[in-house]
């Protein structure tokens, strides 16, 4: 089975997409995939759909097809699976555009993570590693937006479909013989939760390796600024970069106070930014403290100490827990964040608290949280024969 010999269905008007309903009505599952342009735009366009069934293979030209909502009633559906690679992007897409909440899904690289793949897994190896098909990378950045559609890009588009129901079937059944199918279940839950894409508007800021170091004010003209750059982004539907570069924001805030002339003096902020942003940068820069900026800026993470003394006992329990993944074939990627690792090792008073619930806690298991938790007492003895990890008198 390649895309080369399989058949499709483009569905270009409202009819094609209303026959393609009544035929899947009864449909117990579906895979899909979209492919999308976000250069150069805050809102990204969603350009191809592609979709299987049972009853064959469809592409949804939603640059044609204005109105999808039965479509995405599909998404909805409790009663239908939906079998994705990587479709927290997609799903993150949809619920920001059209507000929706897909029902009862299935991602095949979550899953390959929990047996044995390394996480995120491509599609590409994937497929190969569980299908034995290799496939080609000729249109991986296409112009999606552009019409009419290339045959041979069509083709490619159908690939990302073509083995989702295939995948899903081998990863499910190697799922249950690991007996961690309630796992990959606990993770699949999330994608249905509104909190999962919902943007908060303060996280770039609040992000930042500069706010720490910051007075309150500066705190909050960087908040401002941030939110000025996304919204103008948004009005305009400009990408956030076309309307201010990321990388002159760390020079805008270190001279604004010093006035205008700093900001036209410095090498690295071109003048055209200052002469016509200027009185925006000012504006923002003076204006009180609002409560909901307070209430903003209490969310700043602490200062972490470069020498805590934590480091090496919690790269050390890593370590083991890597090995542990190593073993039994679970990938470590699936367990951890990586902003949450570095603070784990900085701030003994942080512990990150997924790692005490569900299927985490379950697979690192009781002693290892234990040891994450009380790190700052944790010995190491080294004798002849072997080495002995204990806690501590407190």
């Amino acid at each position: 089975m390649t895309s080369e010999t399989m058949d499709f269905v483009l569905i270009e008007d409202a009819a094609a997409l209303q026959q393609f309903i009544n035929e899947n009505k009864e449909i117990s599952w579906l895979s899909f995939d979209t492919e999308f342009v976000g250069e150069k735009r805050y809102v990204t366009l969603i350009c191809l759909i592609q979709v299987g069934t049972d009853n064959g293979f469809y592409l949804i030209d939603p640059l044609k097809v204005k109105d999808l909502s039965d479509f995405f009633k599909m998404l909805e559906d409790p009663s239908i699976l939906k079998i994705t690679h990587a479709g927290e992007n997609d799903y993150r897409l949809l619920y920001r555009e059209f507000g929706i909440l897909p029902k009862n899904v299935f991602d095949t690289q979550v899953a390959a993570g929990f047996v044995g793949y390394k996480f995120p897994a491509s599609f590409r190896s994937l497929v190969e590693g569980e299908a034995g098909v290799y496939l080609r990378k000729g249109y991986t950045v296409s112009n999606w937006e552009s019409r009419p559609f290339n045959p041979k890009q069509l083709k490619y588009a159908l690939d990302d479909v073509l083995y989702l129901k295939g995948l899903w079937e081998n990863l499910s059944a190697k799922l249950e013989e690991a007996g961690r199918a309630e796992w990959v279940k606990e993770e699949f839950a999330k994608m249905e939760k509104k909190e999962h894409y919902e943007i908060d508007l303060y996280r770039e800021a609040l992000s930042s390796n500069m706010i720490q170091h910051l007075s309150q004010q500066d705190q909050a003209f960087l908040i401002r600024l941030y939110e000025w750059r996304r919204s103008t982004a948004e009005r305009k539907n400009y990408s956030k970069e076309m309307v201010l570069s990321g990388k002159l924001i760390g020079p805008i805030l270190k001279n604004i106070n010093s006035g205008r002339a700093a900001l036209k003096n410095h090498r690295r902020i071109p003048n055209f930014v200052v002469e016509q942003y200027w009185d925006k940068f000012a504006a923002l820069q003076k204006g009180e403290i609002t409560e909901e900026e307070r209430s903003a800026l209490k969310n700043i993470p602490p200062s972490l100490p470069e020498n805590s003394g934590q480091e090496t006992p919690m790269e050390l329990i890593l370590l083991l827990i890597k090995m542990k993944c190593e073993k039994e074939e679970l990938a470590q990627g699936l367990l951890f964040y990586g902003a949450n690792i570095k603070r784990m090792k900085a701030d003994i008073k942080f512990f990150d608290e997924k790692l005490s619930s569900g299927w985490r806690k379950t697979f690192i298991g009781e002693a290892m949280n234990h040891w994450m938790m009380n790190r700052d007492k944790l010995e190491i003895d080294f004798q002849r024969a072997e080495c002995v990890i204990r806690i501590g008198e407190a």
